[in-house]
């Protein structure tokens, strides 16, 4: 079902210089469901995704790193705020809100994970 990805997955976002960090993750919520949403999770968030996922990544150098122990991953997107927080013309110099942009970008979620 074509639904936010925030349906169950959290975000925290923010800058290292020029470049800005992505985190998300699946709370372990006590459902019967975390261990399958985790792994949908793990396998979605590949670089191409993210660059489909967030129009202004594509063409970026990103990076994800997986951390299954912790229910989620960690995107890295090289460039994303030009030259630095000071130097940045984005709405968001500082990536802040980022994780809340990719959670209400609309994904397909299977059905037994709602």
């Amino acid at each position: 079902m074509r639904r936010p990805l925030g349906t169950f997955v959290h975000a925290r976002s923010g800058d290292k210089g020029a470049d800005a960090n992505l985190g998300l993750w699946v709370a372990h919520d006590g459902s019967a469901a975390y261990d399958a949403r985790v792994a949908w999770l793990l396998d979605l968030v590949t670089p191409s995704f993210v660059g489909r996922l967030l129009p202004e990544a594509a063409g970026l150098e990103l990076e994800v790193f997986t951390l299954p122990h912790l229910g989620g991953v960690n995107v890295v997107l090289h460039g994303l705020l030009g030259r630095g927080v000071s130097a940045s013309t984005r709405f968001d110099p500082q990536a802040k809100g980022l994780g809340e942009w990719a959670r209400s970008r609309h994904v397909e979620i299977p059905e037994d994970l709602l």
